[in-house]
């Protein structure tokens, strides 16, 4: 890939004191003061009754994501090809699991069983919005961000078309915690579309780079960005709200990042 270029449809942000784009925003940009506080989620009305009372973080984080994302962009979910990018998918079912099989009892629940797929979100998305397009989940480690999106790039110049990204990830609880320290839930989602239109908010123009990556200046945002794979995007969302051009680079492997211009 030399540059790839990319419109902005539709954004969506949800994290530590961040529960929507529009609190977030003058965060972000310093505007309005930025602390972290727990995440709020819950089980999405769109769900069955059934998948609802199955549905665990991550379900509910990427689903958050993924409906304001699409809505941000008065797109239809379900004619959307989607990409659901995670380092860990649901960290807390996988510390139950992992608990059950330590124990004595030894007795995994079907839910649970089924809720440790990587591919679940998916799943409840297509449930949820009757979406039958194109789907795919990664798992990338600390590239979770940059693998989501140049994926979800690829995805909507196949298909000619606009795709979703869902890039997120969820905290695992100790003693998890002590070897993959992730604290917080956090995601965004994005509507990317190959051609410019209507509703296009920005031009993204992605290319491969050596540079170092950008950092935020508020101490806590660098905290997060450091810490949560998917927070790894935080200097692309402050460029986006700030409604300026520009041009940061974002992590993604250890020899290589992202370099990504913007054009309101």
């Amino acid at each position: 890939m030399t540059t790839a270029t990319i419109y902005l449809e539709g954004l969506s942000l949800l994290g530590p004191g961040m529960n929507d784009w529009a609190e977030a925003a003058p965060r972000l940009l310093g505007q309005a003061p930025y602390q972290a506080e727990d995440v709020r989620l819950a089980a999405p009305a769109i769900l069955p009754s059934t998948e609802r009372r199955r549905a665990g973080t991550a379900v509910k984080l990427s689903m958050a994501l993924g409906l304001a994302a699409v809505e941000a962009a008065g797109a239809d979910a379900a004619s959307l090809p989607n990409v659901f990018s995670s380092t860990g998918g649901d960290c807390d079912n996988c510390h139950n699991l992992l608990e059950v099989l330590a124990s004595d009892e030894r007795m995994i629940s079907p839910t649970r069983f089924h809720n440790s797929v990587h591919n679940a979100p998916a799943g409840y998305w297509g449930i949820a919005t009757g979406c039958t397009e194109a789907s795919t989940s990664l798992c990338a480690y600390d590239a979770t961000f940059g693998a989501g999106l140049l994926e979800t790039i690829t995805q909507a110049h196949s298909a000619g078309k606009p795709c979703l990204l869902i890039a997120f990830d969820t905290a695992y609880p100790e003693p998890l915690y002590a070897q993959r320290p992730i604290p917080y839930p956090m995601g965004l989602g994005m509507v990317l579309s190959p051609l410019r239109s209507a509703a296009s908010q920005a031009e993204l123009r992605v290319s491969f780079s050596s540079e170092p990556a950008s950092r935020m200046d508020d101490a806590q945002l660098e905290a997060l960005r450091q810490r949560i794979p998917a927070a790894r995007s935080l200097p692309l969302l402050q460029l986006l709200a700030s409604g300026q051009p520009g041009r940061v680079v974002i992590d993604y492997l250890d020899d290589c990042r992202l370099a990504i211009e913007v054009a309101a």
